[in-house]
């Protein structure tokens, strides 16, 4: 009964996407578990030794640093939820440290690699199959935009501007933001829409902007196998759809774009977020450099 309305609270109030919820309700899970397991049959036991004492048993069991950070994230959301709800007096979340996670360094390919990634996508719509012709306007819109997958996969129809090159686009809590793309993204669409969509939709589709086989939205488990054969068509660096949006932010910033229209364009709420990929422009930098200057 906790959890299911603990998972109430975060689809309907916090409106979390459901890898989110999963992930949080998940945490939550072994952390009752692990109370359960120190003697405490309900949440008496939620207290700031608990709550370390259960991030203690994390970090030896050798979990990640960023794993630590999100666990310690769900527990502050869950203890502030459970004392608003009167389940618990004082919030012990508020007193706990979060872990650092460590910030490494995002994958991304190069301009030459991500050109040869699109020209692959490309010749495989020659032959002007709906799926073909599909795969071509997703590859062309991930990396034009940099909006993440599940985002992709959410599009409806109406909330692409064709005229404008724009798309309208519902991020992490339901924030709006509207993204431009480019002219081959633009004709990569344009073709999906009038020539291959119709072809694959079927009662029920509704207004999804991508389309499976059988006519239904797109599910993010199809764009995550597209992307991994269109870059392992090519003998690329294999990347996720993820990593496609690194390679956009990246090409922006060493295109001259600054970091807060990055941040914007991204829909990251902190510019911290953005700033790791002008660590990645920085490196390759340093590597052009080491390469190339006598005295290096």
């Amino acid at each position: 009964m906790l959890l299911a309305d603990y998972e109430r609270h975060l689809t309907a109030e916090r409106d979390l996407s459901e890898h989110s919820v999963r992930a949080y309700i998940g945490d939550v899970a072994d952390l009752i578990d692990h109370l359960t397991r120190l003697g405490h049959d309900d949440l008496t036991g939620l207290d700031i030794r608990g709550l370390r004492s259960w991030l203690a048993k994390q970090q030896s069991l050798g979990k990640s640093r960023s794993t630590m950070a999100r666990r310690a994230t769900a527990a502050r959301v869950f203890t502030a939820w459970a004392q608003r709800t009167g389940r618990i007096e004082t919030d012990p979340g508020a007193l706990l440290a979060s872990p650092k996670p460590h910030k490494s360094l995002p994958g991304v390919l190069g301009q030459a690699d991500t050109r040869a990634v699109l020209d692959a996508a490309a010749v495989a719509a020659d032959d002007g199959s709906p799926v073909g012709l599909r795969d071509l306007a997703i590859m062309e819109l991930l990396y034009a935009t940099g909006i993440r997958v599940g985002e992709l996969c959410a599009l409806d129809i109406d909330e692409v501007d064709t005229s404008r090159r724009v798309v309208r686009v519902f991020g992490k809590g339901r924030k709006e933001r509207s993204v431009p793309y480019g002219v081959p993204a633009s004709a990569a669409l344009d073709r999906w829409l009038g020539e291959a969509r119709p072809k694959v939709v079927r009662p029920g589709s509704g207004p999804a902007l991508f389309l499976g086989s059988r006519g239904g939205r797109i599910d993010q488990r199809t764009v995550r196998r597209l992307v991994h054969a269109r870059i392992d068509a090519v003998d690329a660096p294999d990347l996720s759809p993820h990593g496609l949006r690194h390679t956009a932010a990246t090409h922006l910033l060493e295109g001259g774009a600054d970091l807060r229209s990055v941040q914007e364009l991204l829909g990251h709420a902190s510019l911290a977020t953005t700033q790791i990929y002008t660590h990645v422009s920085g490196e390759r930098l340093r590597r052009a450099y080491e390469q190339a200057h006598p005295r290096a």
